[in-house]
């Protein structure tokens, strides 16, 4: 029998967080795709994290990580990944098929981690993340391939930004995941206002601010205080206490509450195909937070306070 570690215990009130920041993401989408309209995506995409940063950087004192972690979680988990999903939903990237294809970060997380971290998921997490898989290639299957190319290997991009995050998250063992989430937002507005004046061009950029109006203001709303600041101040803390493993499994479910919401709000029925990927992913999640009792194989280093050995940087 294998027995898990306590690093492989997730607290049922842990596990009700990670479900809960699921069904945030998986409703974002939709809030995105309603909001955007005629704004150019980067520039709103850098209204949504001024407003994460506005005040809240006033109030948070800056979290007990290197600048070049906080840096880095703001480049990979903000700055690449939502930079690229929100280019990828202007070129045609449907919101409900959109929190199906950025849960490939789920496999690349654990992939990373197992790499970097050392992490070795235990039986059930590889089950649950192979069935969680084979529900996103269900999904996939039924949505019949009308997607954008373009779109979708975007979609992948900022997946693979997303992990990355995740990871140096992971190994920064900061315990602030609201701080954290707020202070790395600050590589975010500016690269991404001068991004969309070059990409769609000063007239575009005016056009923009012009057309940014109530409905723009509240998907800002939603996607900077309920998305970021709660989504990933939750989710940080989460990958702070426990394995990354254990935890990103969870936003497996994110993918069948976009295809909900989409199909109530947005009218975007689902296919049978989509239907039974999404149960898929459901179970995946069940069967992922299965313990075993006995001896596990392998377990992280941790330093004395509990993290895990930090990430070293390049040239070190």
């Amino acid at each position: 029998m294998v027995r898990a570690s306590m690093l492989d215990h997730v607290t049922r009130k842990d596990q009700a967080l990670a479900a809960l920041v699921a069904v945030i993401w998986g409703f974002n989408f939709v809030v995105i795709d309603w909001g955007m309209g005629d704004v150019p995506p980067l520039l709103f995409l850098a209204a949504r994290f001024l407003a994460v940063l506005v005040p809240a950087v006033l109030l948070l004192p800056r979290p007990p990580v290197p600048w070049r972690t906080i840096l880095a979680v703001g480049a990979f988990m903000s700055l690449g990944q939502f930079g690229f999903l929100y280019v990828a939903m202007d070129a045609g990237m449907p919101p409900g098929l959109a929190g199906l294809v950025l849960q490939a970060q789920v496999v690349l997380t654990i992939a990373l981690a197992a790499v970097v971290l050392r992490e070795r998921p235990t039986r059930p997490q590889v089950a649950g993340v192979l069935l969680g898989v084979v529900g996103l290639v269900v999904v996939g299957l039924g949505r019949g391939g009308h997607v954008p190319a373009a779109a979708l290997v975007l979609f992948l991009s900022a997946a693979l930004m997303w992990a990355i995050g995740n990871v140096v998250s992971r190994a920064s063992g900061a315990t602030g995941g609201l701080s954290l989430t707020v202070w790395s937002a600050l590589v975010v507005p500016v690269p991404l206002v001068l991004l969309s004046l070059v990409v769609d061009g000063p007239a575009a950029v005016a056009d923009g601010v012009a057309a940014f109006g109530w409905r723009a203001g509240l998907s800002t709303l939603y996607t900077a205080g309920l998305a970021s600041l709660v989504g990933y101040g939750l989710f940080n803390g989460l990958l702070s206490r426990n394995p990354s493993s254990a935890v990103v499994p969870w936003i497996l479910l994110v993918p069948p509450v976009a295809i909900g919401s989409a199909w109530a709000l947005l009218d975007e029925v689902p296919s049978s195909g989509e239907l039974a990927g999404g149960a898929l992913l459901v179970l995946g999640v069940l069967v992922a937070q299965v313990r075993f009792s006995g001896r596990t194989r392998s377990t992280p280093a941790l330093h004395p306070q509990g993290s895990p050995a930090p990430l070293a940087p390049a040239g070190r």
